[in-house]
């Protein structure tokens, strides 16, 4: 009888730890931002004020990052200028064509400001889908598919313009209800472990989590170079990554809540600088 009782509190102990271990996986991603599928339950907003991941990098991440010459997404940027500049559509139309040798006429201010409101399409624009727009409608390709490589290149490249703008997303007017609905991705519990995107980066931030600390989820440095993946990451591709971390069904890439979600954290980080590309785990 000893035994058993035993053995029975041996198995109560282990479905406890291995609960616990279950749980700390989805907080692997020390940096990515995070998103559940909604279930209704909303945790607690944070108040707290808008701090980059910069900030929780170790020392030799962020000499990385600050060195062009070190930094790996610089490449990604380097490509995204060559294609920018020289690949030809129709009419033997390029990027440069409209917006000027290496962006020359493109506006950092304006840049900080994406996600904007598209009168035009009646939703927001996320650069990258902006990014789509034109390679589609302007230079007449068949459209990339969100986050491709191409995409990605082109993204980063544009948004390096801005690198040192403050992000100024404009939340007021018709972008306020996509900026909301965001907000309630972001508070709401989902998948099997029944996270949410504040659990990590509201609740817990500047904890530590396998080695790493986590951060509060900020999107100012995307596109990033993520070293445990090799490349720059788009934030729809990260938020993926959070949704198999949290045992939910992913959506596709530029799905309308992806996009919501994405208006919401760079409004929530208005005033950080823009550091893409970034460097994060």
């Amino acid at each position: 009888m000893r035994s058993i009782l035993l053995l029975h509190s041996a198995v109560i102990c282990l479905a406890v730890v291995t609960g616990a271990l279950a749980r700390a996986t989805t907080a692997v991603a020390a940096d990515s931002v995070v998103v559940a599928k909604t279930t209704g339950s909303v945790a607690e907003p944070s108040t707290t004020e808008p701090v980059s991941g910069y900030v929780f990098l170790q020392k030799e991440t962020k000499e990385m990052q600050d060195d062009d010459f070190l930094n790996p997404g610089m490449q990604w940027v380097e490509s995204g200028r060559d294609i920018f500049n020289n690949l030809q559509g129709k009419e033997e139309k390029t990027c440069a064509t409209c917006h000027g040798k290496d962006g020359s006429e493109l506006d950092p201010k304006r840049i900080a400001q994406y996600p904007v409101y598209s009168e035009k399409l009646g939703k927001p624009l996320t650069l990258q889908a902006q990014v789509h727009a034109c390679w589609a409608d302007n230079l007449g390709y068949h459209p990339l598919p969100y986050d491709s490589e191409g995409a990605i290149k082109l993204e980063v490249f544009v948004r390096n313009l801005a690198r040192g703008e403050q992000v100024n997303v404009q939340t007021e007017g018709p972008l306020r209800t996509y900026y909301e609905k965001g907000e309630t991705i972001y508070q709401s519990r989902g998948g099997q472990l029944d996270m949410a995107c504040s659990v990590c980066h509201d609740d817990n931030a500047g904890k530590k989590i396998r080695g790493n600390t986590l951060s509060q989820g900020q999107a100012n440095a995307y596109p990033a170079y993520r070293l445990q993946h090799g490349k720059v990451d788009g934030l729809h591709s990260t938020f993926n990554e959070c949704y198999r971390l949290f045992r939910a069904d992913e959506l596709r890439l530029g799905d309308d809540d992806y996009t919501a979600l994405e208006v919401y954290l760079h409004a929530r980080g208005n005033g950080l600088t823009i550091e893409t590309p970034g460097v994060r785990f």
